[in-house]
């Protein structure tokens, strides 16, 4: 096992065409990038706020990533993710692990369209089914701090997906019959799809909740990716939900979190919703985009889902270095940091109500007309939530406290 490395190799890969970015370096735990010069003529950005396209040696300044910049630390996962690696690279004690060691263990199989070299991820059988129970009953003794001896097999179907909850980046086919590894190519008839699974702390229906958040929240007019659940035996469900950082079905799509593009830790409150939004119409100069993203904050906020930190909204580049709002991901129930939401609205993060939208329209000249169908739409579509919890086979339980909380905020929201 080679750890202690000290030169990366970035690549891009859109459509066909695979080029290389750049070089990522480290020197006394500090880490330096700079472009190569093909890539600059390109006059593609990837990370536009904070790794323009220049010619010198780059040193990203802040400590908010260890050093990395954002747009390479939107390759690592975290949670999961990053227990799984630390885990895997812990068989060798002798080297620290850092940031650069992280992205060579991910090599190809990175969320989004970068990938680096060298590449030191695990080689599995890839051919072997996969079955979710087995998955499932791993993730739990990994969580518990048992060693597993599927842990190379869990790091490569996790790849750099982000979130605590153990996840697995796998392909489907159509008929949602059959699940194989998903990390490269895939046959015709397949499509890369996450699948989560429970975290330690979580209620045995969460998956289900999720799925009934997803539904609910295409009710509300928010772009959603396909999203599924997948029963098996003994289990309530697990959510499912295709990537949409992959297209027809293995050309990559370049992503870029709020998180990693603003350098705004998501850990920690540290971002207003018009922060958020005032980037996205910087990057996307498009009003649509705008309003996608002023209306996933009414949904977060009316549907109680507080864990809406900044790592959980993106952007996507095409081949031609446009950019656009990524679709809604991570949507379900939570109490947020304290009960709090984690993105402030009008600088209220423990109960935003429709006064807050509304100044905050106003900062981005948003106008009467555009914002009250929305306010309208997500309004009807959080008053579905009994029958598409229904429908999801959440518990009766969930369904009750999720429609308390509910009740709160919609009681609340005109003040």
């Amino acid at each position: 096992m080679v750890r202690g490395n000290s030169v990366i190799k970035v690549y891009l890969t859109l459509g066909s065409n695979r080029q290389f970015v750049g070089r990522l370096a480290i020197k006394n735990r500090t880490i330096y990038f700079e472009y190569d010069s093909a890539f600059l003529s390109s006059g593609i950005e990837i990370s536009p706020f904070k790794l323009p396209l220049r010619p010198e040696v780059q040193q990203n300044t802040d400590t908010v990533f260890d050093g990395l910049f954002g747009v390479f630390n939107d390759s690592l996962p975290d949670g999961w993710g990053r227990l799984l690696i630390d885990r895997y690279l812990a068989q060798d004690s002798q080297v620290a692990v850092s940031p650069l060691d992280r992205l060579a263990y991910i090599g190809r199989h990175s969320m989004g369209a970068l990938s680096y070299e060298p590449d030191l991820s695990p080689t599995v059988d890839t051919s072997a089914p996969i079955n979710l129970a087995a998955i499932f009953r791993e993730s739990q003794h990994i969580l518990r701090g048992t060693v597993s001896e599927l842990l190379p097999q869990l790091l490569i179907l996790n790849s750099a997906s982000a979130g605590a909850r153990p996840k697995i980046m796998v392909g489907v086919n159509r008929g949602k019959s059959q699940i194989v590894y998903g990390t490269d190519n895939l046959e015709k008839n397949f499509t890369h799809w996450i699948i989560k699974f429970r975290a330690l702390s979580d209620t045995n229906d969460a998956g289900n909740i999720e799925y009934a958040y997803s539904l609910m929240a295409k009710a509300a007019g928010l772009e959603m990716p396909p999203t599924h659940l997948f029963i098996t035996k003994g289990q309530r469900g697990f959510f499912g939900v295709q990537r949409f950082d992959r297209h027809k079905p293995n050309l990559k799509i370049h992503v870029h979190t709020a998180s990693g593009l603003l350098h705004a830790d998501h850990r920690f409150p540290s971002l207003d919703y018009y922060n958020l939004i005032k980037a996205g119409w910087l990057l996307t100069k498009n009003i649509e985009d705008v309003l996608k993203l002023y209306r996933m904050a009414v949904f977060n906020v009316l549907s109680h889902n507080r864990d809406d930190h900044a790592k959980n909204f993106a952007f996507c580049m095409d081949e031609h270095g446009l950019w656009k709002v990524a679709p809604a991901y991570d949507l379900t129930f939570s109490s947020g940091p304290a009960g709090e939401h984690c993105m402030m609205v009008s600088g209220e993060v423990l109960n935003p109500i429709k006064k807050h939208f509304k100044e905050l329209a106003d900062k981005l000249s948003l106008t009467a007309k555009q914002i009250t169908p929305i306010f309208n739409e997500v309004h009807e579509s959080i008053s579905q939530w009994p029958r598409l919890a229904k429908e999801s086979h959440v518990s009766n339980s969930s369904t009750l406290l999720i429609a308390k909380h509910l009740k709160r905020v919609k009681d609340n929201w005109d003040g």
